[in-house]
């Protein structure tokens, strides 16, 4: 079964220096439809303006991944953390007993544009941690590349939750499949392009929950970005 969210459904907030998509209730964005699936939370599509940002705020018990899409974002955090994320580049940070970071647009000419991912952790206060890794356009080029899973297999980053998040990048008429263990549910999320999900047709900003189903099957219409949540 697949239920699709479409992009123009999503929760929208424009505040001036942040234009942010909610597909899942956040902030003052709510609907009890639309809460999260499994134990992914969040994913919010963030665009922010030159040398604008997120000031330093805190976190507890969540498991946070940050994909960037376009332009670079600058993270400072209370563990001494201090990078900038630039395309192709994931950052996950462990919040368990707290956080305190801040972002912001690295640039002061060109706009920034990425994902923040918020999963829930399979355990409770744990201790802080932070993790980032490039992955090139080659690793996800007509396949699907494992960019977190909860042990770090294939060089993925690890987060605190049975979950696995994998990138893909397709041309017109390539395709991906992916076989979904029974019992376990699958979003996906595209970022750019057409595709269809076991014949549904997708398209830039739409996301879709795969349940009951043994395989993903993904064919792109035209040249698409596509990213596959597999949860318990």
């Amino acid at each position: 079964m697949i239920t699709v969210r479409n992009s123009a459904d999503r929760g929208h907030a424009k505040h001036g220096w942040l234009d942010s998509y909610h597909t899942f209730s956040f902030a003052d964005y709510y609907d009890r439809n639309h809460l999260g699936v499994a134990n992914l939370r969040v994913i919010n599509e963030d665009r922010v303006i030159p040398g604008a940002g997120f000031p330093a705020h805190s976190h507890q018990n969540m498991e946070i991944v940050s994909y960037v899409l376009e332009g670079a974002l600058e993270h400072r955090d209370s563990m001494g953390n201090h990078s900038v994320i630039r395309p192709g580049e994931v950052q996950r940070m462990s919040a368990g007993t707290g956080v305190t970071h801040s972002e912001y647009n690295a640039s002061q000419t060109e706009p920034v544009r990425f994902l923040q991912i918020w999963l829930l952790p399979n355990q409770q206060n744990s201790k802080p941690g932070y993790e980032q890794k490039l992955f090139t356009d080659e690793e996800k080029r007509g396949r699907l590349c494992l960019l977190v899973s909860p042990d770090g297999r294939e060089g993925s980053v690890t987060a605190h939750q049975d979950a696995f998040l994998y990138a893909t990048l397709l041309t017109p008429g390539e395709r991906v499949r992916h076989a979904l263990t029974a019992g376990r549910t699958a979003y996906l999320q595209v970022i750019r392009g057409e595709v269809t999900v076991n014949g549904q047709p997708l398209t830039s900003g739409d996301g879709a929950t795969v349940r009951d189903e043994l395989e993903i099957d993904l064919s792109a219409a035209q040249a698409t970005e596509v990213l596959l949540f597999d949860l318990p």
